[in-house]
């Protein structure tokens, strides 16, 4: 279309416009906008697009647009009814339904299930939650999508009704999309999720409720850190009744876990000794202490446990001391792992601070992959002494590749590296002489020309 054309199709628009705000009619626009629609042209196209989302008003004329899609190219339908959806009008929804149901064109099909994100209502969760299972992915991240955006206060709790009733996998995908809503609403049945018989199901819930969850719900909460298996399961539980223990009183967080926790079994009660680690404070510490103190040697193990799990470095004395003279060896070798990883935290103390810990925390260690730990542990204190304690492990063979990427790992900061410019390139020298690792050196190599490097995505 030559653009004159564009022109006067544009100025018969706004003329048309100016009658039907005197005129309710829109039967002399909606021909010329589903025109542009029609146009090959795709910035024409966009010209008609936008004319169905801020021009021609009523539910007269969203019903007519919405009576064409059947006529258009499959592009052209994608458009028009992602611009159905910008317009928000009701009008449409039996359209974009059933176009969901009859569209051979996944594009156009993956449109109308992202517009009931717009225009649809609890009716259409039945059939979104369906579509989460669909093998196709674009398919699948347009149902999801349109859960997490579909209006209605009452929205969450139908999702919840309809999860109850679907496989662990899309169960999995109905917490998430809970936790997207940011639903309250659905606490209670992440609450009941977080005790399921499937790992996947519990983990997701409990990953919600730390999101989501309060203090009047750590009771449940209690319940799936005990449903959960020891080892990753039991850990990302804990840490989200840790998170909602967070929100409590800043003085002594801890202080509802305890309550809730003695009216439970002394079985029960040593499980949860760990997640009471987790939250900190003096309550946590004392009654983590008296099980330390504790004859039983079950109620000891969790004790300890409980102290390894702190979340900042105010343990750190007592690590030590248990590191250097607790009777098990088992329970030595947990502790001077804890303290591995609390000495570098940034917890107010200072880089020095830190620092000096870390070293003596090396010096208590006995096996190399304790001292690799401790050595990549040292890129967490960004200062010019960490630089100076790792370089000599580059040039013992056991340690070398750890401390190359610890040096490059500090080098990474810039305001670390510019001001010691000259010490960090002749580390990065040395990186470059001894490691074999592609990243290392390639992360040293831009670092040395004053370069950026771009970290990597989590998968």
């Amino acid at each position: 279309m030559h653009r004159f054309t564009w022109v006067l199709l544009l100025v018969a628009i706004a003329s048309c416009e100016r009658s039907i705000a005197a005129e309710p009619s829109s039967n002399d626009l909606v021909p010329m906008v589903l025109e542009l629609i029609n146009d090959p042209d795709k910035d024409v196209r966009a010209l008609g697009f936008e004319q169905v989302r801020t021009g021609a008003p009523g539910a007269e004329a969203t019903k007519q647009f919405a009576a064409a899609l059947p006529k258009l190219s499959p592009e052209a339908q994608a458009g028009l009814i992602s611009a159905l959806a910008e317009r928000k009008d009701p009008a449409a929804l039996p359209a974009v339904r059933a176009t969901i149901a009859k569209a051979q064109d996944e594009s156009v099909r993956v449109a109308a299930i992202r517009a009931l994100g717009s225009l649809g209502s609890a009716d259409d969760i039945s059939s979104l939650v369906k579509l989460t299972a669909s093998p196709s992915k674009a398919v699948k991240a347009a149902a999801i999508d349109s859960l997490i955006r579909l209006p209605g206060n009452e929205t969450a709790l139908s999702i919840a009704a309809a999860a109850d009733a679907t496989a662990p996998e899309a169960h999995v995908i109905l917490i998430h999309v809970f936790a997207k809503r940011r639903a309250r609403e659905a606490v209670p049945h992440l609450l009941k999720a977080a005790v399921n018989d499937d790992a996947a199901v519990r983990k997701a819930a409990m990953a919600a409720l730390g999101e989501l969850a309060g203090l009047d719900n750590i009771p449940g909460m209690v319940q799936g850190v005990l449903k959960a298996k020891p080892g990753a399961e039991r850990d990302a539980s804990e840490r989200a009744v840790a998170e909602v223990c967070s929100r409590g009183d800043a003085k002594d967080q801890a202080v509802p876990l305890l309550n809730d926790m003695s009216k439970l079994s002394p079985a029960d009660q040593n499980a949860l000794l760990p997640t009471v680690g987790r939250v900190g404070g003096p309550a946590a510490l004392k009654a983590v202490e008296a099980a330390i103190a504790d004859a039983d040697p079950a109620r000891h193990e969790a004790g300890l446990r409980a102290l390894c799990n702190w979340p900042d470095a105010s343990v750190a004395p007592r690590l030590l001391e248990l590191a250097k003279s607790d009777p098990h060896p088992q329970h030595r070798a947990l502790a001077l792992k804890a303290l591995i990883r609390v000495a570098p935290l940034a917890d107010g103390r200072s880089n020095d601070e830190r620092l000096t810990l870390l070293k003596q925390v090396m010096t208590l260690c006995t096996r190399d992959d304790e001292r690799q730990q401790v050595i990549k542990r040292a890129s967490a204190i960004r200062s010019i002494g960490s630089l100076r304690f790792v370089l000599p492990y580059i040039d013992k063979p056991a340690f070398a590749e750890q401390a190359c990427e610890t040096v490059v790992e500090l080098a990474h900061h810039r305001d670390l590296r510019v001001p010691n410019e000259a010490e960090f390139n002749r580390a990065l020298d040395k990186v470059l002489a001894v490691s074999k690792d592609p990243t290392t050196r390639e992360r040293a190599t831009r670092y040395k020309k004053g370069q950026t490097w771009v970290r990597p995505k989590a998968a």
